[in-house]
Parts: structure tokens; sequence; C-alpha cells
């Protein structure tokens, strides 16, 4: 009996202890029971529960970002013409197959189609989601609707891969080109282009690829018609010998790839 009342005056006592805790009777009565009974009643699973609470809401702020990926070019050019601005009264072919290389005699979509595939998937790996213009060669998709693709999507970035071509077989290393500063319809999108470009650029710097520089142009109908930020990647000169078989590299070709998935990694995380 004596035992009890002891019992009883630690359970007030600490009742009066534990008044003004977020929880005083859950509280009270996890020290009543380790009094009472001896038994320890862990409070690990309060501490994980809080953890798991905040870790939750950590994963909520996290953004989704959007990649648009444009593999340029298609197996079959469509000389047919498109306005290359909204409102423009200049057309332009709505799309060409591109150049061929000089030495693997691959063409140019089924080389772009390759990169970007591979692009994707290291995109995909860091978290980002993905949509691509076309994910084959037999398609018939404009210029034109490839930015406006990109903007229904609501894309976050565009990403447009292609190679390039010279009568002069000597030009080699890839170039990058973003929409103009001082273009009428390029103005909104070029700042985010080039601080994204120029990530890019560093990365590939970075990994040992020769950058010819970033360039700006206005008289691209996928950059005119684009409201999203958009990279263009000329990977190199499908004109030069050795730069058309390295391009054509699986190793070289995922070291370029990862150069650029990198770079729009760097954007996002310090935009």
């Amino acid at each position: 009996m004596k035992i009890y009342k002891l019992s009883l005056i630690a359970i007030i006592i600490l009742g009066t202890i534990f008044i003004g805790m977020s929880n005083p009777m859950k509280a009270l009565y996890k020290n009543s029971a380790s009094i009472i009974t001896g038994l320890n009643i862990d409070t690990k699973d309060d501490k994980n529960n809080g953890k798991d609470e905040k870790d939750s809401k950590l994963d909520e702020k996290k953004e989704k970002y959007l990649i648009c990926i444009d593999p340029g070019h298609q197996s079959k050019g469509d000389w047919k013409t498109e306005q290359v601005a909204p409102g423009s009264p200049y057309q332009k072919a709505r799309v060409s197959s591109g150049t061929v290389g000089i030495s693997t005699k691959k063409p140019e979509y089924i080389l772009n189609l390759e990169a970007s595939k591979v692009l994707k998937h290291i995109l995909v790996s860091k978290g980002f989601e993905v949509v691509m213009t076309r994910e084959s060669n037999d398609v018939n998709i404009s210029n034109l609707e490839r930015a406006t693709f990109a903007n229904e999507k609501n894309a976050n970035m565009v990403i447009r891969i292609h190679a390039d071509g010279s009568d002069d077989t000597s030009i080699t290393g890839s170039s990058i080109l973003i929409p103009s500063q001082k273009g009428q319809y390029t103005a909104p999108i070029f700042e985010a282009s080039y601080e994204c470009a120029n990530l890019v650029k560093s990365k590939m710097d970075e990994s040992g690829i020769k950058v010819n520089g970033i360039f700006e142009r206005d008289d691209l109908t996928g950059f005119n018609w684009s409201k999203v930020p958009v990279v263009l990647v000329e990977m190199g000169f499908m004109s030069n010998y050795n730069e058309d078989q390295m391009m054509s590299n699986p190793d070289y070709q995922r070291k370029m790839m990862q150069s650029i998935a990198d770079g729009v990694e760097e954007y996002f995380q310090v935009k």
C-alpha cells in the first residue's frame, strides 16, 4: 500500500513537471509507465515521425524540371515554307534533312537522334522529366512545330542537338547557338538561354571538348517561335574526317552529352 502511495505521489509530481509541454498527457503516461512497471518507453518513433514530416515537406518543395530535347532534322526534308517568326512576312523551309558524314556517310538526322537518346538517359538519371520532339527518324515535324511543342508542354528548357557541315573540311569544333539578345522575338528568352549555354560550355571545356563559342541568332525559326529558353548545340563538323568519326564514337558521344546534361543541371541548381 505504501509503495502504491509513493508511486501515486511520484505520478502527481511528474504531471506537474510536464505541464506546459507540447503533449503533457503523453509525456506523463510514458514516465508514469516507467515508474510503475519499469518499462522503458522509447521516444525514437516520435523523433522519426518528426523527421519524416520534415523530409516530406522538403520533397514537396522540390520542383520537377521538364527538359525538351529536339533532335535536329528528320529523314526527309520538307521544303514547303513556314513563317520565320510570328507575324513575319519572311518564310523558310519547314525543315531540312541536314548534312552527311564525310567518313561515316551517316546522315545528320541519325546522329542527332542517337546523341539525343543518350542525353535523355543522362537527364532522366539526374531526376529531370524529359520529352522529345521526335524519337524516330520517319517523321515530318517542322521547326515551328517543334518550338510550339515545347511551349505547349510548358518545358523549362529546350536543348536542340545538331551537327555542322562546311565546304572547308579542316574546320572542327562544336558551337553553341542561343536566341539573340536584340531579336524582336528572342529577347525575352535570351538571358536564361545564355546562362544555361555558358554553363554547358564550361562543362564541355572541362571535358576537353573544343567549343568555338556561343553565338546569338535571330534568324532561326525554332528560336523565334519559342517561349522557352533554348540552347542549340552543334556537336561538331561532319565535314571533317576525324570529327565525323569521333561524333559517332559511343564514348565521345556520351562524354559530350554528359557535359551538356551537367551544364543543364547546374543551371537549375543556381537558378
